[in-house]
């Protein structure tokens, strides 16, 4: 598989994960474990590692991109012989990433904006409502490769948006549900529109329930705290953001999913070293769980 590789490269120059899986149809662990022990090949990876929560794993808690999602997305193979090659093209890499995770992030802006003038002559949204968008855009890795949504099946562009909706006691709890539907209704547009096929993932809460997430003693609630945690101002009131980022720390949720951030870096570091030690066949019955994706839906549904 190395020789299939390096000929591969040899004749087309430095290639991503996914362009030498398509090329050979080679399993993704196989192919991974070949470029990362091979002293004729050099992998260069782009972009962040941030966290993600998975109930797989013992403490709960596993570095995004996966494994499996970082090679084949976020990563280039070279020859060792020629390292700047691989880099120039991880670089170009790169720039696209940054562009989709700001088109993404101008996207959502445009859609909560517009939503918002339309309901404000009904609620002042600026002062009772914030919109925080999380995921993978806020850390500049968005990737606009097509895969199914979940409900529908249907394929969308790459990475979604996740979007949570934080009112203020004072927002009249009727109106909770017309902006609920407001924000449905463009979540479908934007799914069904053929130019366009984005997947919004959001919810819509008042501060009672952060109140209640932030106990954080249920898996469920530390997905939610933790978004809330990762999560940027995106529309509205800048002071409910801010309340609610200080009840983050004033709750001691901050240091504890800042403790658990180190230990997902420390269970990456051994999950690799396990899967590129241990025989295909044993990685296939015991470990793969450790190189693909996690979802963290849970706050959504």
């Amino acid at each position: 598989m190395e020789e299939i590789i390096s000929e591969l490269i040899r004749e087309k120059g430095p290639l991503s994960g996914s362009e030498i899986l398509e090329s050979t149809g080679a399993d993704g662990l196989l192919l991974w474990r070949t470029c990362k022990v091979s002293s004729n090949l050099l992998i260069s990876t782009i972009g962040t590692r941030y966290m993600r929560l998975d109930q797989r794993v013992e403490g709960l808690a596993r570095l995004s991109p996966s494994i499996l999602r970082e090679f084949l997305t976020y990563s280039v193979i070279g020859l060792a012989s020629d390292p700047l090659a691989a880099r120039e093209k991880a670089d170009r890499i790169l720039l696209h990433i940054e562009e989709v995770s700001k088109a993404k992030s101008q996207l959502a802006y445009s859609i909560v904006s517009s939503m918002a003038n339309r309901l404000e002559i009904e609620v002042p949204i600026q002062e009772q409502v914030c919109f925080i968008i999380a995921g993978d855009i806020v850390y500049n890795m968005a990737h606009d490769v097509p895969r199914p949504e979940r409900s529908t099946g249907k394929l969308v562009r790459g990475s979604d948006m996740d979007l949570v909706v934080i009112v203020d006691e004072a927002f009249p709890p009727p109106l909770m549900s017309r902006l609920d539907d407001a924000i449905y209704q463009e979540k479908y547009r934007l799914l069904v529109t053929p130019h366009i096929r984005e997947e919004v993932d959001y919810v819509v809460k008042n501060m009672e329930r952060v109140q209640e997430q932030l106990a954080f003693d249920t898996f469920k609630r530390m997905v939610a705290c933790k978004i809330l945690y990762e999560g940027t101002l995106l529309y509205g009131s800048e002071q409910i953001f801010h309340r609610v980022k200080s009840m983050l720390r004033d709750r001691g949720v901050t240091a504890k999913l800042q403790a658990m951030e180190k230990q997902a870096l420390l269970f990456r570091n051994e999950a690799e070293h396990r899967l590129l030690d241990e025989g295909p066949e044993k990685s296939e019955q015991n470990e793969t769980h450790l190189f693909y994706p996690a979802e963290e839906s849970e706050e959504f549904e």
